[in-house]
């Protein structure tokens, strides 16, 4: 009875919609939640470091804020809050992109379950409404993405000026690609679901005639490990070398997360793209002679010419000789760095999930309470774990090409240094990172690959194109998102991870 009446509850603010439009309704609020819900986050996490430096300020200096300055400082985030929570209503917006995608799947199937059964009388029943189910999604999925297209944005936008003493106006050159991240994320849910079911079905007729093997069960167990590092070494790869190829926020991400000095990254591009060579005065010395300066260490460790290669001591950045050692100091660092996001994180997931409570009477409230935090602090150290595992993977991935194997392999000769410093040190560090992944649950292992694995095909992609063949992204989307949702109505559980919570919380009846 209390478990019904919750559920009850829980769906009263929509009881009053036509039931047709309760999907579009909760398509369109799940699209504005997650359009301002981390710029939201950003801003009030920037408004409380503000307030902390300002009274940290006014202790340390006793001069106070003026009343002016406190009320320029309120009308800017006033200012900004605003910005945040009417943007999204633009009608070429995230959340009219998500209304008009479901609402459309469900207000188009009726008219063409009916058009089909006129027309393919004959055809199975269950076929009709897989077809007017796929078709009903796939006019929704390309109208809708082609509102998202239609929007003009700065960096998707080129002015070309007319050349001195000429009189034509400046052409404005348009650009194709502000969907694509969009458009390859439904690609790989699409895949998921195809080779997902196709697995399925193999497996139900090997385990029937009792030919499931040992290999069999080791694909289906580290098939979502595979993908999350063979992804996120892409990325990896990507962000060392081909930065500009990443999205801003997620460069910046990783950036944070690494930790490292630039002018090191800097020196082993230069030593990809052989501007900087062992052995030889390309005049490339300073660069990481003004690392041995702040840090204390011969100048003749900065100088290619002189030191072949430089010592894998300035990987470690201050951490001394040994890699080991600085595998081990990385992995604590990146530790505590990262439970400063998970612990905060899982805590604020845990009350909105109204976390505590319990429903056992012989259970008190503080034991419950206890319990939740100590699953609140295993899951925040278990994914943090993870993060710590990845970035200490990937810089002794780096040690183990540069010093303690690669050498021993490729020979100590100048041409095999240069040629592990110049992709081979960084390779072996992006196939490593990734297999941290095996830290996390099964859950997170599928959440976490279905999350990267577009974000690297993307890296393969030019983040602008011509505009003159967006059709053909448009199609993919339509196409992939077609076989998702189809699939979501015929078999739920076949649509994995976050999306399926997604898609079954909008489609609920």
């Amino acid at each position: 009875m209390a478990a019904s009446t919750t559920l009850s509850s829980r769906r009263r603010w929509d009881s009053g919609i036509a039931p047709i439009l309760q999907p579009l309704v909760r398509a369109y609020l799940f699209g504005y939640a997650y359009a301002i819900g981390p710029r939201l986050l950003t801003l009030l996490l920037q408004h409380a470091a503000r307030y902390r430096r300002r009274n940290k300020q006014t202790t340390t200096t006793h001069e106070p804020q003026t009343k002016t300055q406190q009320i320029q400082s309120d009308e800017s985030f006033l200012a900004a809050l605003r910005r945040i929570f009417l943007a999204p209503l633009d009608k070429q917006s995230f959340p009219t992109f998500c209304a008009a995608l479901i609402g459309g799947t469900t207000i188009l199937e009726l008219p063409l379950r009916s058009l089909f059964e006129r027309h393919a009388g004959s055809t199975p029943a269950i076929l009709r409404r897989r077809l007017s189910r796929w078709v009903a999604s796939f006019i929704a999925a390309w109208m809708s993405l082609r509102l998202l297209q239609s929007k003009q944005t700065p960096s998707f936008t080129e002015v070309t000026p007319s050349e001195p003493g000429q009189d034509e106006e400046p052409q404005t050159v348009e650009y194709a690609g502000r969907t694509l991240d969009l458009t390859l994320f439904a690609f790989t849910r699409a895949l998921d679901v195809v080779v997902g079911e196709l697995w399925h079905r193999r497996r139900t007729r090997r385990v029937a005639a009792g030919k499931w093997t040992a290999l069999e069960r080791a694909v289906s167990r580290f098939a979502d490990p595979a993908v999350f590092a063979l992804s996120s070494g892409l990325v990896m790869w990507t962000w060392f070398y081909h930065p500009p190829r990443l999205p801003r926020a997620y460069n910046k991400w990783i950036s944070s997360a690494a930790a490292v000095d630039s002018r090191l990254i800097e020196a082993l591009r230069r030593c990809r793209q052989r501007t900087l060579l062992y052995g030889r005065d390309t005049g490339q010395a300073d660069l990481l002679g003004g690392m041995c300066a702040d840090y204390g260490w011969p100048a003749a460790w900065g100088d290619p010419a002189r030191s072949v290669p430089f010592p894998c001591e300035m990987v470690h950045m201050g951490c001394g000789p040994s890699c080991e050692w600085h595998a081990l100091s990385r992995f604590a660092r990146s530790f505590r760095w990262a439970m400063t996001s998970y612990l905060p994180l899982s805590l604020l997931l845990a009350l909105r999930s109204g976390g505590g409570r319990t429903r056992n009477p012989k259970t008190t409230r503080q034991a419950a309470l206890l319990t939740t935090l100590r699953r609140i602090t295993l899951s925040a150290s278990r994914s943090s774990a993870f993060l710590a595992a990845f970035i200490t993977l990937f810089y002794y991935g780096v040690c183990l090409a540069r010093t303690r194997i690669g050498p021993h392999i490729l020979s100590k000769t100048t041409a095999a240094r240069q040629t592990i410093d110049g992709g081979l040190c960084v390779g072996a560090g992006c196939v490593l990172c990734g297999w941290s992944i095996l830290l996390e649950n099964a859950g997170r292992r599928k959440d976490m690959a279905l999350f990267v694995a577009p974000r690297a095909l993307a890296t393969l992609f030019p983040r602008r194109y011509a505009l003159e063949k967006q059709w053909r992204e448009t199609v993919v989307f339509a196409v992939s998102t077609a076989v998702v949702m189809t699939c979501f109505r015929e078999k739920p559980g076949r649509v994995r991870g976050m999306m399926g919570g997604v898609l079954g919380s909008v489609f609920r009846e």
